[in-house]
């Protein structure tokens, strides 16, 4: 476990982020107070998707957006 003053972590900010990965790092403020940077992974975006084969065309996916959104049912 790492600590660090206000000062030298404000100072040193990306290395603290850094060692935050790999150990527990605690920050100590003058009057007292401690606080502990807590490393977490950010979830997969809902967009990260694979992608799928089709042979529809760019035009086909756009008439049937164009369709869709005319209300055009054949």
């Amino acid at each position: 476990m790492k600590v660090y003053t206000y000062s030298e972590a404000r100072k040193n900010f990306s290395t603290v982020l850094d060692l935050a990965k790999s150990e527990d790092v605690i920050i100590k403020r003058r009057g007292g107070e401690t606080f502990k940077i807590v490393f977490t992974k950010s979830p997969k975006s809902p967009f990260d998707v694979t992608g799928i084969k089709t042979k529809a065309t760019t035009q086909d996916i756009l008439d049937a957006v164009k369709e869709s959104r005319a209300g055009i049912v054949e």
